[in-house]
C-alpha cells in the first residue's frame, strides 16, 4: 500500500502505533459514512466477542476470498489467499502450540472509508507454560461488511519463537 496514496490511512496507522492503549475497546474515527460506521462496528464487535471468549473472529470478519498479508522478513511473513488457507497455514500451526488461546487484552479501532485499522495487544500461554505477548496493527479493507484484504503488522520474533520452540502436536 502506497502511503502517499492514502495520507489519512497512513496517519491513522502511525497514530495507532504510538498510541497508549486503554484496557477496553475504543472506537475512533472521523468519518460519518454509513458503510464506514458499519465496518468499524463489525470489527469492534468481533474484537469484543473474541476478548470475551469467542472463537469465531475470523469467520465473523474475513471474506472467504480474503488476501491476508503478514508483513516482515521472518519465516512467518507472507501472503495467504483465502480464509481457509490463512487459517490452515498461519493460524492453526500457531494456535496448536498454545495451551490458552490468544485473547485481545486491549484494542483501538479506527475507520477511514472502506478501511478499518485495529491496533491491539494480545496474550496467551504456550504449551511449555511460557507467556506469549504481542502487539498488532491490522489494516482491513472491507467490502460488504467483510475484510477482503488484510495487512498485518506484528513482532514476528515472539510468534516465530513459539513455532520453533514448541513441536507441532
Amino acid at each position: 500500500m502506497n502511503p502517499k496514496a492514502y495520507p489519512t490511512l497512513a496517519w491513522c496507522v502511525s497514530f495507532a502505533m504510538v498510541s497508549a492503549l486503554g484496557s477496553s475497546a475504543v472506537i475512533a474515527g472521523t468519518g460519518t459514512g454509513t458503510a464506514e460506521n458499519h465496518n468499524r462496528r463489525v470489527v469492534t464487535e468481533a474484537f469484543d466477542r473474541w476478548a470475551a471468549g469467542g472463537t469465531s473472529f475470523f469467520d465473523d470478519v474475513l471474506a472467504e476470498t480474503v488476501v491476508w498479508r503478514i508483513e516482515g522478513s521472518g519465516p512467518s511473513a507472507g501472503v495467504f489467499r483465502g480464509r481457509e488457507t490463512f487459517v490452515k497455514e498461519a493460524v492453526l500451526p500457531f494456535t496448536s502450540r498454545l495451551s490458552t488461546p490468544v485473547r485481545p487484552t486491549s484494542s483501538t479501532i479506527w475507520a477511514d472509508g472502506d478501511h478499518v485499522i485495529a491496533h491491539w495487544e494480545g496474550s496467551a500461554v504456550a504449551r511449555d507454560g511460557r507467556d506469549y505477548n504481542n502487539r498488532y496493527a491490522w489494516i482491513l479493507r472491507m467490502q460488504d461488511g467483510k475484510a477482503v484484504e488484510v495487512t498485518a503488522f506484528l513482532d514476528l520474533a515472539p510468534y516465530d519463537d513459539v513455532l520453533r520452540r514448541i513441536p507441532a502436536p
